[in-house]
């Protein structure tokens, strides 16, 4: 599979490199930079596209609430590829299912060329997905709903494999002698939560217990995680999943007494901090980054040149566990908000 995203990449480096007439620079005063980044460079300085392809219109819908800043780096990857590549680009959430499927239609009735989604609640989703597809929309699946996707109609799916992703958690969790965990799951009936934490399960020695909160209520959540703590002094690992409930998390446990070890799914500046100061022992980043910037790159590359990455599996883009010693080299990307 990084063979083939590898190849779609270099795909997309030669075309631009040819549009702005890199390609005899390519080896010389730059030192090998790939062309793709010296066109992006330029578009960025010129606020123009970088390619001469007619001006497309693609929507990406998400199942994020409020504020919750995974989102806003996915969000920024798609803008980047979509200043890039000449097309306007549209974003919508909501984190019911069936408000998000109408965002959806909204976008089918407009007639975009290309949408982005999450299938986090995938009941609510494929029967739009469906409709995009009849109406010659290409969709891309990304984040959540990699088994789903396919079915569904879509392109390609680009995310990690949460089961995968909570299998590595579990491992990591061996490593470190952890007895008993508990699963913090934010969001009822996300079904990537509930795989990552069936994951952890899997692969953990130890007993994983699961505790469910309100995600947009952060004094619930911390007040469920405090209690369940005090309740069991057994637990010696709290798992968040997802980057703004990691803080929480810590400060529950400081107020419960708890010494159970903190590690969360997803990576920002302030999760970087924690694993270098040590109030987090890891984390897993799937590269949301990369999550919007490769499905509006892909939708283009469909456009362009009937590209299809993936070859009907998904294109991971995690997990990677990060820890202390990978903190203080990400710290930089998440500063500048890509990682």
């Amino acid at each position: 599979m990084a063979r083939v995203g590898t190849g779609a990449r270099a795909l997309t480096a030669a075309v631009l490199a040819a549009v702005l007439g890199f390609a005899s620079a390519g080896c010389s005063s730059t030192g090998g930079k790939r062309a793709e980044e010296r066109a992006e460079q330029a578009a960025n300085a010129s606020g123009r596209a970088a390619v001469n392809t007619p001006r497309m219109t693609f929507a990406m819908v998400t199942h994020s609430g409020d504020g919750d800043t995974f989102w806003d780096i996915v969000q920024s990857g798609a803008e980047q590829a979509a200043l890039k590549d000449n097309v306007k680009f549209l974003y919508a959430h909501h984190e019911e299912g069936k408000d998000q499927a109408q965002l959806v239609q909204s976008y089918i009735d407009q007639k975009v060329d290309g949408l982005i989604v999450t299938l986090a609640k995938p009941e609510a989703m494929q029967a739009v997905v469906k409709k995009a597809e009849k109406a010659g929309i290409p969709v891309i699946t990304v984040n959540s709903g990699a088994a789903q996707s396919k079915a569904f109609g879509a392109l390609s799916h680009i995310g990690q494999d949460e089961t995968i992703a909570g299998e590595a958690v579990g491992e990591e969790l061996n490593k470190r002698g952890r007895k008993k965990a508990l699963c913090v799951l934010h969001e009822q009936g996300n079904v990537g939560l509930e795989q990552r934490c069936d994951g952890a399960e899997k692969t953990f020695d130890g007993k994983l217990e699961r505790v469910y909160v309100e995600g947009t209520n952060m004094p619930d959540v911390e007040s469920t995680i405090e209690a369940k703590l005090q309740s069991d002094k057994g637990i010696d690992a709290v798992v968040t999943l997802g980057a703004p409930f990691a803080a929480t998390a810590a400060k529950a446990a400081d107020q419960s007494g708890s010494k159970a070890e903190i590690d969360t799914f997803d990576l920002n500046g302030k999760v970087a901090e924690s694993l270098q100061n040590g109030t987090l022992g890891f984390a897993v980043d799937q590269q949301p980054y990369m999550q919007g910037y490769e499905a509006v790159d892909l939708l283009w590359l469909y456009h362009y040149n009937a590209d299809v990455l993936g070859g009907g599996q998904p294109v991971l883009t995690g997990p990677q566990i990060i820890t202390k010693d990978d903190a203080a080299e990400l710290a930089k990307y998440t500063r500048r908000g890509t990682r």
